[in-house]
C-alpha cells in the first residue's frame, strides 16, 4: 500500500547531529581548471567500485574550490594519516594559502597540484551530479601513488568524528570475535 502524504524532510540540525555520530576519513582533492590550484578538505570519500575503480566525494557549495573542482576534468584525492592534520585543516581552513611557500606541494607530470607526502589517487571525473546545491562528483581511479612510496609501516588514519579530529590505532581495532566485514560478504581480504 502506497502512501499518498509527503512527509516533511528532517531538519538541519537533526541531520548534522546524526552525522556527528558517524565517523569518517579524512581525504583533500587537490584540482587545477586552468585558473589555478584548488584544494579542499572532505569526509565524504567512498569507494564506488573496483573494475573499473571509482570513487567520489561531495564537494559542498559553500566551498571556494566547488567551481574550480566543477570545471575540473581530473583530480588528485589524498587519504589523510593522522599525522597530516595540518594539511587537513589547511583544506579545510577559508581564505588559506594551501599552496604558498611553506607548503610542501608540487605538480604531477600530468599537471595537477598534490602534497607528495600523502597517500594519493588521480581521477577523471566521470560524472557530476548537482545535489541540492552541492555537487557529487564521481571519479574513475586512472594512477595512485606507487607502492614503492609507501612507508614501511601503515599510517594511522585521520578520521573526522563529532566535528573533532581521531586517530584509527591498533588500540581501536575489535576483538577477534567479531567477524571482520570482509568476511562477512565473503572477501578475502
Amino acid at each position: 500500500m502506497s502512501s499518498t502524504t509527503t512527509e516533511a524532510p528532517v531538519s538541519a540540525d537533526d541531520f548534522r547531529f546524526a552525522f556527528r555520530a558517524h565517523p569518517a576519513g579524512v581525504a583533500i582533492v587537490t584540482a587545477d581548471a586552468g585558473d589555478g590550484p584548488v584544494a579542499m578538505t572532505v569526509s565524504s570519500v567512498a569507494s564506488v567500485a573496483i573494475d573499473p575503480p571509482t570513487l567520489m566525494f561531495s564537494a559542498s557549495a559553500l566551498s571556494s574550490s566547488t567551481p574550480t573542482i566543477r570545471r575540473a576534468e581530473t583530480v588528485v584525492v589524498h587519504m589523510l594519516a593522522s599525522d597530516q592534520i595540518d594539511l587537513a585543516k589547511l583544506g579545510a581552513r577559508s581564505g588559506a594559502a594551501r599552496f604558498g611557500d611553506d607548503v610542501e606541494w608540487g605538480r604531477l607530470p600530468t599537471g595537477e597540484p598534490y602534497y607528495p607526502g600523502a597517500n594519493w589517487l588521480r581521477g577523471r571525473i566521470t560524472q557530476r551530479v548537482e545535489v541540492n546545491g552541492s555537487t557529487l562528483v564521481i571519479v574513475e581511479a586512472i594512477e595512485a601513488k606507487p607502492r614503492t612510496e609507501h612507508a614501511a609501516v601503515d599510517p594511522t588514519p585521520l578520521v573526522y568524528h563529532n566535528r573533532s579530529w581521531h586517530v584509527l590505532t591498533e588500540k581501536s581495532t575489535l576483538p577477534e570475535s567479531v567477524v571482520p566485514f570482509y568476511k562477512v560478504f565473503g572477501r578475502d581480504e
